[in-house]
């Protein structure tokens, strides 16, 4: 196993805000991005995941949460002009469910309507 000071290392050099939660929804880790991107930094850690979100967020959090228990490793949560967000899920040796992380990715370029 890799060790975490390294893998710290590497979550931080990312460029994109990668925030991780465990299955009771309380974040447990931000890289250093992701601490930029939230004004709350690094106050968050220990806090509910949910508590950031509206209804419809959390209720998606909630059903995916629930999908990933059951198999489902990644879902695209959101897709618009600022940025795509993947829940994925994160698993022990044992294929147990631990937890999961919201991974961004920049937005997908389409084509202007009438071109």
């Amino acid at each position: 196993m890799a060790d975490p000071a390294i893998l710290g290392l590497i979550l931080d050099s990312l460029k994109d805000p990668l925030l991780l939660a465990d299955t009771d929804h309380k974040i447990i880790y931000m890289n250093e991005a992701a601490v930029a991107h939230y004004k709350e930094g690094k106050a968050l850690l220990g806090t509910s995941l949910l508590d950031c979100h509206n209804e419809k967020s959390r209720e998606t959090i909630l059903r995916v949460l629930s999908e990933m228990r059951r198999g489902l490793e990644e879902e695209l949560i959101t897709d618009n002009e600022e940025h795509r967000i993947y829940m994925r899920a994160v698993r022990d040796s044992d294929g147990c469910l631990v937890g999961y992380y919201e991974r961004y990715e920049p937005p997908v370029k389409r084509p202007k309507t009438g071109e």
